[in-house]
């Protein structure tokens, strides 16, 4: 798949200024059939926060679906490709025709939000898909599993994001590779009723999970 990058407009940065709510951050509403969930979109990574703020704006997610839902690990959205999709249409290709560079240095606790991209042997400097985004639903984390991870893979948490994952759980197999751009602080429950819905082939949910998502000012 080839993809062209162009840059974010000045008119997002603008945007951006009007959509701040006192304490510095962006937030967003995630809405579906099974509940809404309010985002908070990070200053940590500014090119993924504008670009998700300039899509939205550009109600470029209305009607899209959550085509990708794995239990225990994700929900995933955000292909431009899902909207009026057939009925077990493989999905998960399609994108807005850029992508933005990775950055990383938030985790995978439980709510996290995070872009999908191709994997690594088509995308070696892990690019993040110019839209599609996936909501860590996770497990439960422990000591062990933390160790592990940096042991085994070089990660390295401190005391406070330790604790972080041991109470929240999530997925810090992903810490590293894939950028996270935010967070749901409002309708976690909303994850759990979206990664139990029946799935089919692709994971895939067996009925349509569409999404709107809105700027809040």
């Amino acid at each position: 798949m080839k993809y062209f990058f162009q840059p974010i407009i000045v008119a997002s940065l603008l945007l951006l200024t009007s959509c701040e709510q006192g304490d510095g951050f962006t937030y967003a509403m995630i809405g579906t059939p099974y509940g809404e969930m309010k985002v908070k979109l990070y200053n940590t990574t500014p090119k993924h926060r504008d670009n998700f703020i300039k899509l939205s704006a550009q109600q470029f997610y209305d009607g899209l679906l959550f085509h990708r839902v794995i239990p225990n690990y994700m929900i995933q959205g955000g292909d431009p490709e899902s909207k009026e999709a057939a009925a077990g249409q493989m999905l998960g290709q399609g994108g807005p025709g850029y992508t933005l560079a990775a950055e990383f240095g938030e985790l995978h606790f439980r709510g996290a939000l995070a872009a999908a991209r191709l994997g690594d042997r088509h995308n070696p400097d892990k690019r993040s898909s110019g839209s599609q985004f996936y909501i860590v639903q996770g497990q439960p984390v422990t000591t062990e599993v933390l160790e592990r991870m940096e042991k085994q893979f070089g990660k390295s948490y401190t005391p406070e994001q330790k604790q972080k994952y041991l109470e929240r759980g999530g997925a810090p197999v992903l810490d590293g590779d894939y950028t996270v751009f935010g967070e749901v602080v409002e309708g976690l429950d909303v994850i759990d009723k979206i990664a139990a819905a029946p799935t089919g082939a692709f994971d895939r949910p067996d009925q349509d999970i569409p999404m709107t998502i809105k700027i809040l000012d």
